[in-house]
């Protein structure tokens, strides 16, 4: 049995992410969704903690059914110190026989650790980017919702998460 890891910050879990896992799983037996940077949260970036993302990962693999062959995990950064960051995924993971990514400094640090890196395709990126939820979020424009499978937009509700980028980037001096 072959396992993947497809690491990403999920900020939040978008419907490109939920595609990107679809197609992992059609040329892999499982995958391990590493929840990358889950120290940081309350930032612009990064406003929901690695709970609450995997609370939006779960509650929509779990309602596909695809849940059954998804591990979800945190992993931390390892601030500037790159050569750590490897052995940090490689301590919180499962043991895994190929990585996905299209992070070319995550490719770098995998690869010259001696894993395999594969890349994905990109699923309409310039619609399902994290960067332009948040944004929209940030304006209150329900135009997010499209963007993100609806048990993502229900966890967002449940903790008030676009009022939350609102105020994140208001601080920010972003909106």
């Amino acid at each position: 049995m072959r396992r993947a890891l497809y690491i990403g910050r999920f900020q939040p879990f978008h419907l490109g992410h939920y595609k990107a896992i679809e197609w992992i799983l059609s040329r892999e037996d499982e995958v391990i969704v590493g929840i990358g940077s889950a120290q940081v949260s309350f930032e612009p970036r990064n406003p929901f903690t690695a709970g609450e993302r995997a609370l939006m990962i779960w509650s929509t693999l779990r309602g596909s059914g695809m849940i059954e062959k998804v591990i979800v995990i945190m992993i931390p950064d390892t601030i500037s110190e790159h050569s750590k960051w490897v052995c940090n995924v490689r301590t919180f993971s499962p043991s895994f026989q190929v990585a996905y990514t299209n992070d070319e400094l995550s490719r770098m640090l995998l690869e010259a650790s001696g894993i395999p890196v594969e890349e994905i395709p990109f699923f309409d990126r310039e619609k399902y980017s994290g960067t332009r939820i948040r944004q929209l979020m940030a304006q209150r424009n329900p135009a997010w919702r499209a963007l993100v499978p609806v048990q993502t937009a229900e966890v967002i509700d449940a903790i008030n998460g676009e009022e939350r980028v609102h105020r994140l980037y208001k601080l920010a001096g972003l909106v």
